[in-house]
């Protein structure tokens, strides 16, 4: 069943990548996706039917405009930051804690912040991740954690959790 699931997923993720029905688009979708299906099924979670749920789309439809908005303002700050004469950066590694319990939560939050420019994601220990960050703010895990994940996770937890 868990294939099952995860082959719908990946199709209608296709579909909408491509938003192409034409026969030749079809079969092409519907090779990759069993491939990956395949090669990768068993690696996603381990109830893969949680993603059908209504409520979990509903808060996945809200989080992709809020992860865009993130997106759009750290771009924002990360062009002011080349652009400026003088180069404002304080680069530096710092460790923050993650409220979420499940790993793929945890790697779609890494994943989060690894897309917004500014950050990047070195490494998931447990509960704490280890971000690469292009103006270190604060070194204190709470605060670093306030500012870079609790937007993400708050949506997060209601898809995952």
């Amino acid at each position: 069943m868990r294939y099952v699931i995860y082959f719908i997923i990946g199709f209608c993720l296709w579909l909408l990548l491509t938003l192409s029905v034409n026969l030749d688009h079809l079969v092409a979708g519907i090779i990759v996706v069993l491939l990956g299906t395949i090669i990768f099924g068993g690696y996603f979670t381990d109830k893969p039917i949680k993603f059908l749920q209504l409520h979990r789309l509903f808060w996945l439809i809200i989080y992709i405009p809020v992860f865009i908005w993130c997106m759009v303002k750290a771009n924002i700050d990360v062009a002011y930051r080349v652009l400026h004469p003088e180069r404002p950066i304080k680069p530096g590694i710092i460790k923050i804690k993650t409220t979420l319990k499940t790993n793929i939560a945890k790697v779609f939050l890494a994943n989060s912040i690894t897309l917004t420019p500014g950050t990047m994601t070195c490494e998931i220990d447990g509960d704490y991740l280890y971000i690469h960050w292009i103006w270190v703010q604060t070194s204190y895990v709470d605060k670093a954690s306030r500012i870079i994940a609790r937007s993400f996770e708050k949506y997060l937890r209601r898809i995952f959790e």
